[in-house]
């Protein structure tokens, strides 16, 4: 047994965990003159957006960022397991699932780390904010490389094209 398989089981526990950290513990901390600071997670961005009248932004972030990473992570978990060996020699919807979605979702995984990163960016360049990265988005960045890897280390997986 390789280390790499040895492995596989952590990851499969650890990619999760990172991912529900990363969705309530703080992603950014802006700190604007030195007395007012702010430090929201994921799942209060989402919510701000939602009752500031933006359900559209607040629906696609969502999605986006919770909704695709967990349906990923279910994907690779039902592949890990076995549980599609059947179903694959039958061409059934969970090797489906597996063999076509999960790479497309895999496209996205760091999409919402490197927009975090922009805006730190943008408020450091433009001066109307210090902002500092919180263990939220360590935690959501940590879930995306595992789930990745994971998809790698998976057969034949293909990954993102």
């Amino acid at each position: 047994m390789s280390a790499l398989s040895m492995a596989r089981p952590v990851l499969l526990v650890a990619a999760p965990f990172f991912l529900a950290l990363g969705l309530v513990l703080p992603l950014v901390r802006f700190e604007t003159l030195y007395f007012f600071d702010k430090t929201p997670s994921l799942i209060e961005i989402i919510v701000s957006l939602w009752q500031g009248g933006d359900g559209l932004l607040a629906a696609i972030v969502a999605l986006v960022s919770i909704l695709l990473p967990f349906l990923k992570m279910i994907g690779i978990t039902v592949e890990a397991m076995g549980i599609t060996a059947e179903a694959t020699a039958a061409g059934g919807a969970a090797s489906l699932f597996y063999r076509r979605v999960v790479p497309h979702l895999s496209k996205w995984s760091m999409m919402d780390v490197l927009l975090v990163a922009i805006v730190i960016a943008a408020a450091k360049t433009t001066g109307l904010a210090d902002a500092f990265t919180q263990p939220g988005l360590w935690c959501y960045a940590a879930s995306s490389m595992i789930s990745g890897l994971l998809h790698s280390l998976m057969g034949d997986a293909s990954g993102p094209k």
